[in-house]
């Protein structure tokens, strides 16, 4: 069930309304039920693996806690391999043999590809089970010995299929609480699910269009196309997965649940580091508590450490899908991270002797520019549909810069010159926004001004949801993950 869905508006003021009319006892069955419901409006049968994962991990998490010495950690790994099981076959199967049948197709030897079709965020609750049991395994969460909270845990709908990853520590003590109504979490909740649904479906949604054509064939686009499909993509992918992260949250919050930020401005990182800090929160912090950390982290030595960092980017590439473009991804922003890292004396020296540090807005301007064409860069390799179109893309961006003004005065159709304008126009407003919620979200932003400035902004975006916004059912991104 889409959050930008007809179904999904009537699923959701029923399933709250029905929530706070129930005693408090009852509450989980009514979400774990709603849950059930939500997830197989996409491939019924698929809600068998996730019970068979859930019963896989709410076993072992009871197992490794009850056990000592090494058959803790043999119970975790057997947890690990059945969830990861259910990824490499489900994901990977038809990637990994595909690969093989071509590298041995002069042998006549080939293994069978499999007919079916990936569940809608299987790697989302396949890591948040995940980090239950490590959870469990490091002493930092008691097992859950309710099974209907924990499938809860794992099931709970507004962040089933595209999170915000969460921690069992930050969320299943949360179903236990009693949650009388609060209007001010209910409101503050409704507002969060507009801005959010404003920027899938105005923004995002809007920008598809524009994207789409040129990154389904790119060799019969312009330089100039290309340079803008790949700026576009740039915020389309930026607000069609935080514009889900905004709907999950809000839609929790409604209910009294507090879900973790997943975004935090990532385009206005001056880094790397930092935009991995800011993008996927929920997903970056996995990575690094159970896999980078897992391999020593920093504390390691030097080469050892720039083997973790380059890995763990390259895996969380792999996570995003199967196909090399995710992988190239990946890889692209290791590189990017061990370049900043080795070269980071040297840039300094550089600012100082030319003088950049000392212009704070100079200085902050080349950083944050820099870090946003370089994620522009990889965000083609993940957009495209292969390293072919990929790399041929890449191509065209340093001609695309020398055309770009030919390609605005000169022949271009007017159609297409509104278009651009409409969508430059966004973004523009977008950004604007950013800036102002420096120290406070949209919504703070929003709540400190009179009443009529706010019920002014909230008409505006209604009007624009409303007018503007592509309701063609278009899925979000990040469910083919």
């Amino acid at each position: 069930m889409l959050f930008n869905s007809l179904a999904f508006f009537l699923f959701f003021p029923v399933v709250t309304i029905i929530y706070f009319l129930l005693p408090h006892r009852f509450r989980w069955i009514h979400l774990l039920l709603s849950s059930c419901v939500f997830y197989m409006a996409f491939i019924p049968v698929y809600i068998f693996i996730l019970f068979f994962t859930i019963i896989i991990d709410y076993i072992a998490g009871i197992v490794i806690e009850n056990a000592e010495g090494r058959k803790r950690k043999l119970f975790l790994i057997v947890s690990l391999i059945s969830n990861i099981g259910v990824l490499a076959v489900f994901k990977y199967y038809n990637f990994f043999a595909d690969n093989f049948n071509g590298l041995l197709s002069s042998s006549g030897t080939s293994l069978p590809l499999l007919s079916i079709a990936l569940p809608i965020g299987l790697s989302f609750h396949t890591f948040q089970a995940m980090s239950y049991t490590i959870e469990v395994y490091r002493g930092h969460h008691k097992a859950e010995r309710h099974f209907g909270l924990y499938a809860l845990y794992v099931m709970f709908y507004p962040q089933l299929v595209a999170g915000p990853i969460e921690r069992p520590q930050n969320l299943l003590f949360q179903f236990r609480q009693h949650k009388n109504f609060d209007y001010d979490s209910v409101v503050n909740g409704l507002k969060l699910m507009m801005w959010g649904l404003f920027k899938k479906v105005v923004i995002a949604d809007r920008l598809a269009v524009i994207t789409d054509p040129i990154f389904r064939d790119p060799h019969h686009h312009t330089h100039v196309d290309i340079l803008v499909a790949s700026f576009f993509f740039s915020f389309q992918i930026f607000c069609d997965f935080s514009g889900y992260s905004d709907i999950a949250i809000g839609a929790a919050r409604v209910m009294g649940f507090h879900l973790m930020k997943n975004f935090n401005r990532p385009y206005h990182a001056r880094s790397i580091g930092e935009f991995w800090k800011r993008w996927h929160i929920s997903l970056s912090t996995w990575f690094r508590d159970y896999l980078y950390i897992s391999l020593g982290g920093n504390r390691v030595s030097i080469p050892r450490w720039y083997f973790n960092l380059f890995f763990v980017f390259l895996v969380s590439g792999f996570w995003h899908g199967a196909n090399w473009t995710f992988i190239a991804w990946g890889a692209l922003h290791g590189i990017y991270m061990l370049f900043a890292v080795i070269t980071a004396n040297t840039r300094q020296k550089i600012n100082n002797a030319l003088g950049i540090t000392k212009v704070k807005w100079l200085n902050d301007f080349l950083q944050v520019s820099t870090t946003f064409f370089l994620v522009m860069l990889a965000w083609i390799f993940f957009r495209a549909a292969n390293i072919y179109d990929a790399l041929y893309m890449l191509q065209q961006v340093p001609l695309a810069f020398a055309d770009l003004y030919h390609g605005f005065a000169g022949d271009m159709p007017l159609e297409t010159k509104t278009s651009w304008g409409m969508a430059f126009a966004v973004i523009a407003v977008l950004e604007i926004i950013h800036l102002l919620q420096r120290k406070n979200n949209i919504l703070s932003l929003i709540n400190g001004r009179p009443i009529y400035v706010r019920w002014l902004a909230y008409y505006v975006f209604i009007f624009a949801i409303i007018y503007f916004g592509v309701f063609d059912n278009r899925q979000f991104i990040y469910f083919q993950f």
